[in-house]
């Protein structure tokens, strides 16, 4: 890959931080890019990619042994390319197989454990966020909108921007991968079955097309795998001197019915390990030019990878979009930030307080903090159960930035913090996780529940120890005495709790 980008501003890196590593588990292939950042140039170095299809692997909502073992060897391999990198400009993103399969920790946990550092499952939006990201990095910096899109094996992401701003995003449940199994059943073509699977696509595109079309765009760009192999086929075949037009399609499209079935299909500049996603590659294709009226497109060597590497660049250089995500909310549901902030400072000093001993991360205070910022959202919509309120704006909305995982957990933490815990909101998660969280659950609790009590800084000189699973919170002598109400909510907060495994006490219990 013959490829370089222009960093918007020369970023500084210390030793060891040089290189930025991104993996991409697709629904149809790994990949794996390795950059280096060279005198204010993001350049790619290396480059792995395998075809696991593990979307092909999901049946009945679960991944297969199969395809969760394929995928498990091909992230050993790559591993391998990642001794002496830091784990910290290591990131790693799932998509749509991962969204689906209701099975996913059985892939997840042992790939974490191979891999040393945590997989993002990413909702269709913000993986259409990232494709955005890598593509406009590889094209010229003018300020034409342009329309961006990306098949891939289980989703096709749509989105129009100008320079790096992605202005209109939409991700679809069209994808190589899926139509093949849906539309092609044993890899047998036929005229039929190309048609349902272009009018399939074609119905799904149309929801869609008309905020696209009025919006408009100046270049259309694809950015996928399946979109390089049909202009690269297109080329080889002399339909087109450069990107791909609606003749050329037409054109692939005849060549594809000549054959009976997946297989057999062989056309010039056709690389075999695109076979079985050329004929539904081509059918989206086509319906994606019909439906939004697309005569030509150009082709960009960025895609999701290349995104996701100036997404952590820009997290490493404290350009992180999260916090815009957050700062966005804020202001959307009117939260009274004097508040909100004052919540979180707590958090904050809590945190940093049992970290060492509850074993707690830089992730897990980012997630905190953020949580604590918007814990009050729902107020907007009624007073009475905002938290639940709360915990379903932060797990349905689009977030730009955050990951399914990421989401989840907001959701849950602002649910939690206040009320009754529910068990079986720690059900879907590991074990580990599940004790992360309840720690993390225990300390945005206590800090909301001392937001009315707590005197300004220095006058109440509060502390938070921990030990085990035990929690420890520290008054002056004789302040919960002369404040009854907040020792009353402290004796139902042990109740509470206990629940989730962690015993609390006060100074005056404190076990030396």
């Amino acid at each position: 890959m013959q490829v370089s980008w222009k960093l918007e501003k020369t970023i500084k890196v210390s030793e060891g931080k040089s290189h930025l590593i991104a993996i991409d588990i697709g629904s149809n292939s790994f990949h794996m890019l390795i950059t280096k950042i060279d005198h204010g140039e993001l350049r790619p170095i290396d480059a792995l990619s395998e075809k696991i299809q593990l979307g092909a692997g999901l049946h009945n909502g679960k991944l297969s042994e199969t395809s969760i073992k394929n995928g498990l060897a091909c992230l050993s391999r790559f591993r391998e390319m990642l001794s002496g990198f830091s784990n910290k400009n290591v990131r790693v993103v799932g998509t749509n197989a991962l969204r689906k399969a209701k099975n996913r920790l059985d892939f997840i946990e042992p790939a974490q454990e191979i891999l040393g550092v945590p997989i993002e499952v990413i909702y269709g939006r913000e993986e259409a966020r990232l494709v955005y990201l890598g593509a406009a990095h590889s094209l010229a910096d003018d300020s034409n909108s342009r329309l961006v899109i990306d098949i891939g094996g289980g989703s096709t992401e749509f989105i129009i921007g100008q320079k790096f701003e992605p202005l209109i995003l939409d991700s679809l449940q069209i994808g190589c991968v899926s139509f093949a199994e849906k539309h092609f059943p044993n890899g047998k073509i036929t005229k039929k079955a190309f048609q349902a699977a272009y009018d399939a696509a074609a119905l799904e595109i149309s929801h869609i097309s008309s905020k696209f079309l009025a919006a408009g765009w100046g270049d259309c760009v694809g950015s996928s795998g399946t979109l390089q192999s049909i202009e690269t086929i297109a080329i080889t075949n002399g339909w087109t001197e450069t990107g791909i037009n609606l003749e050329a399609l037409h054109q692939l499209k005849e060549h594809i019915l000549m054959f009976s079935d997946f297989d057999k299909v062989k056309i010039e500049g056709l690389n075999e390990s695109r076979r079985n996603v050329i004929v539904t590659g081509a059918a989206i294709s086509l319906a994606i030019f019909s439906t939004m009226n697309i005569t030509s497109m150009k082709i960009s060597k960025g895609a999701l990878r290349e995104g996701v590497v100036y997404d952590l660049l820009g997290r490493l250089s404290h350009e992180d979009v999260r916090e815009r995500t957050i700062k966005g909310l804020m202001h959307r549901y009117g939260v009274d930030q004097t508040e909100a902030f004052s919540v979180a400072e707590r958090t904050q000093r809590f945190f940093h307080s049992v970290k060492k001993a509850w074993e707690l991360n830089s992730h897990d205070n980012d997630i905190l903090y953020w949580a604590s910022l918007t814990h009050e959202i729902g107020m907007l919509i009624s007073h009475k159960h905002y938290n639940r309120h709360s915990s379903y704006l932060l797990r349905n909305s689009d977030l730009p930035g955050f990951s399914q995982g990421e989401q989840e957990k907001l959701s849950l933490l602002t649910n939690t913090h206040r009320g009754k815990i529910k068990n079986f909101f720690l059900g879907h998660v590991s074990k580990k996780d599940g004790k992360q969280l309840s720690r993390m659950i225990a300390l945005i609790r206590l800090s909301v529940l001392l937001k009315y009590t707590e005197q300004p800084s220095g006058e109440l000189n509060l502390e938070l120890t921990a030990k085990n699973s035990t929690l420890t919170l520290h008054f002056q002598k004789n302040w919960l005495e002369a404040h009854p109400l907040t020792r009353q909510a402290i004796e139902k907060e042990k109740i509470v709790l206990a629940e989730i495994g962690i015993k609390l006490q006060t100074g005056e219990e404190k076990e030396l």
